[in-house]
């Protein structure tokens, strides 16, 4: 599990769930998908300090 300190650039809210873009540092950006309710529990807002924990047994990243 790797955990990446950063600031929310974006919150781009759909019907049932939010992409929460965030810099972490050095211009990199991690976008997470989660629930419209989390965002409201967790107040989270563009320019408020955040992190996200990335946990997965595997990635995909493709191109033509």
């Amino acid at each position: 599990m790797d955990v990446l300190n950063g600031t929310i650039t974006e919150i781009v809210k759909g019907a049932t769930s939010s992409h929460v873009r965030i810099d972490i540092d050095g211009g990199a950006i991690v976008t997470a998908s989660i629930t419209n309710e989390a965002v409201a529990d967790l107040e989270l807002e563009k320019g408020k300090q955040a992190y996200a924990v990335v946990k997965a047994s595997d990635v995909m990243v493709g191109i033509d």
